[in-house]
């Protein structure tokens, strides 16, 4: 079937109440995984790539990977450009034909974010692309804790929900990342690893009576960075450290109920798939097939995302809604 837009997609999560898995691709081996996954548990899939995975693998050899991908499966797969830096990256993967872009100005003032997504979305609109934004910073959960008295600080770095509203007012942009203690990576926390799941109600809250619906809202550096993945690395040679820390997939859950409707993972499969690789490297040394090595690292990748669809994401058996 052909490439799906996540318009359709994202009203049918809602009303579900379930969430599309967004996951990372940057070779052969991880779209297979994931396809493959998401075929088997008949769930909806969104594939990210990111301009580093576009640098990596050639954005061609990409498209061919994912035309194959569409060409041999039956569910809805929408193409997502992960965190675009500029208007002329988000452009060019428009033009050649993904789904969605991701722009992500967040890092910049108000004014030159609101701006750079306004001309993104205008672009998109008229070429059927959708359009995520992003508002806030992802810096950890011990970064934002608000203001005396349980308000929302204006000046910190989470999502303040007054101003959710207006930056989807003003930049146009179809649905919006929020801050709310995720970031990237595997050290996600210091001390107590938690969102902050009442500034998420809130945010959803404010953009309902502000007249914009049941908004579409995305959460990022939502890797689980599970603690036995993490030793698994480490017992075959690795050195992660034991300070990794993951968002708990119980507040994901909750994030899916409230209204998050699309939840990136990225982190859970490298290391699934770097945990399976050393313990092949470790236990036959003589070893020298790139074959014998990448196949159970796809199989670890697979079971990893076959997980994330039917009990934190709940989208398997939702493809065909």
């Amino acid at each position: 079937m052909p490439l799906t837009h996540t318009r359709e997609l994202f009203a049918k999560a809602l009303k579900g109440k379930y969430a599309l898995g967004a996951f990372n691709v940057n070779n052969m081996e991880l779209l297979q995984a994931i396809v493959e996954a998401c075929e088997e548990e008949k769930a909806p899939v969104m594939l990210q790539i990111s301009k580093g995975a576009r640098d990596y693998a050639n954005p061609v050899y990409l498209k061919k990977l994912i035309e194959a991908a569409v060409s041999t499966t039956t569910i809805p797969i929408a193409v997502h450009l992960d965190h675009g830096d500029s208007f002329e990256l988000c452009k060019q993967c428009i033009d050649e034909g993904f789904t969605s872009v991701m722009i992500d100005a967040s890092h910049e003032p108000w004014e030159k974010n609101v701006e750079v997504t306004r001309r993104v979305v205008e672009y998109a609109h008229k070429h059927n692309c959708v359009v995520e934004s992003e508002l806030g910073h992802l810096v950890g959960a011990q970064f934002d804790d608000g203001e005396e008295g349980g308000n929302y600080s204006t000046g910190g770095h989470y999502t303040h929900p007054e101003e959710a509203v207006q930056f989807v007012r003003e930049s146009g942009c179809d649905s919006l990342a929020v801050a709310i203690g995720n970031s990237h990576g595997a050290y996600k926390f210091k001390g107590e690893q938690h969102l902050d799941l009442e500034r998420l109600k809130a945010i959803k809250k404010a953009l309902m009576d502000a007249g914009l619906g049941d908004y579409p809202l995305v959460l990022h550096g939502a890797s689980s960075v599970p603690k036995e993945i993490a030793q698994k690395i480490n017992q075959y040679g690795g050195t992660m450290g034991e300070d990794t820390a993951g968002v708990p997939e119980a507040d994901i859950e909750i994030a899916r109920r409230v209204g998050c409707t699309k939840v990136n993972i990225d982190t859970d499969l490298r290391m699934a798939m770097t945990a399976a690789i050393r313990e092949v490297f470790v236990t036959k040394p003589k070893e020298f097939d790139p074959r014998k090595y990448l196949a159970p690292a796809r199989k670890a990748v697979k079971e990893l995302v076959r997980h994330k669809i039917k009990n934190v994401l709940c989208s398997a058996g939702h493809a065909f809604d």
